[in-house]
């Protein structure tokens, strides 16, 4: 799995996780990733060494790239990945699932603290289900597999991630767009 579909993967993940939470807290949002299993854990290594011998420049381009898709790096990722996201109270209220362009979503339900989701996306060729649970408007917990090809072979990866408001000010943190119809 090369570096650029890690990030892509992790992007999506993160960001169709909070999705139908009327009950969360629109702002900065951190959400702690942490990827198990098939070429991830290769791919994690050789992204967190990539990163850690990028010049300054190169670092800044790579987060100014990732500030236009909405998201940022958060510091203390503890081996696995961390972000900060904005979701706007729009965002909240219509129950967006911010999605990279050639996803869907195909199963999206909730029952109580419980949200159950399904999605598939063209790029990189991907698809998955997980469940997440609330623990009020400013946390919640997840569990997601999802089956991913790449280079030709078809991988599993499990993922694990909480989420937790950190305040209403998103600041130069953008929003992610809101899907395509």
């Amino acid at each position: 799995m090369r570096i650029p579909s890690l990030i892509a993967c992790g992007v999506l993940a993160a960001a169709c996780l909070p999705a139908a939470a009327q009950t969360l807290k629109p702002g900065l949002w951190e959400i702690h990733n942490n990827m198990k299993g098939g070429e991830m854990d290769q791919a994690m290594a050789e992204m967190q060494k990539s990163m850690a011998q990028m010049s300054p420049q190169q670092r800044k381009q790579m987060e100014a790239a990732m500030g236009q898709q909405g998201m940022r790096m958060a510091p203390g990722s503890g081996g696995g990945m961390a972000m900060q996201m904005c979701f706007t109270k729009e965002m909240v209220e219509r129950n967006d699932v911010p999605m990279q362009d050639g996803c869907r979503t195909t199963v999206n339900q909730r029952s109580g603290n419980t949200h159950k989701f399904a999605f598939t996306c063209s790029n990189p060729p991907s698809s998955g289900e997980g469940q997440v649970t609330y623990s009020g408007p400013e946390a919640y917990t997840s569990k997601m597999t999802m089956k991913m090809a790449s280079q030709g072979r078809s991988d599993t990866t499990t993922m694990e991630t909480k989420g937790k408001w950190l305040k209403a000010d998103c600041g130069n943190v953008k929003p992610m767009p809101a899907p395509k119809k």
